[in-house]
């Protein structure tokens, strides 16, 4: 299986950086997985929060590839235990896939209706550099659960 997360901006958090790569090191034993970050669009005078999430729209598409499973994170998603993310993961007979985090105004309802699965984790709201760690965490749970290894308890 190989996985790709897209995500819009640089993180300005170094212990969010830390987090993200002590995971990606962890997962390479169990999935081929590459963690992208995409330029992100400002808001100016002229630009305004939809123009900003139909420019990074485009930027998106360009990094999707037609034979994927594309999972966009947005508060409006579907919740999910981390056990039934597990099962949901272990069932996908896609051999890519594709998780999808957008920018500080969340993800245009154009990538948004190509996904395959909308995934929420919260009815709270996080911000878009700290569900990089919650993601990439909950997948590396994922695994260790379908593997039977001692993580998750």
């Amino acid at each position: 299986m190989n996985i790709k997360i897209l995500c819009l901006g640089k993180s300005k958090k170094k212990y969010i950086e830390n987090g993200v790569n002590e995971y990606l090191k962890r997962l390479t034993k169990y999935s081929h997985i590459k963690f992208e970050i995409l330029p992100d669009v400002k808001l100016t005078k002229t630009i305004n929060i939809e123009i900003v999430k139909e420019k990074e729209a485009v930027i998106i598409e360009k990094h999707i590839s037609e034979n994927s499973l594309i999972i966009c994170l947005d508060e409006h998603g579907k919740q999910l235990t981390s056990l039934e993310f597990s099962v949901f993961l272990n069932k996908i007979n896609q051999k890519n896939i594709i998780f999808i985090i957008g920018g500080i105004y969340g993800i245009s309802s154009r990538i948004i209706q190509k996904a395959d699965l909308i995934l929420s984790f919260s009815h709270f709201t996080f911000t878009h550099q700290m569900i990089r760690l919650l993601l990439i965490e909950q997948i590396y749970r994922a695994f260790t659960i379908i593997k039977g290894k001692k993580y998750h308890y």
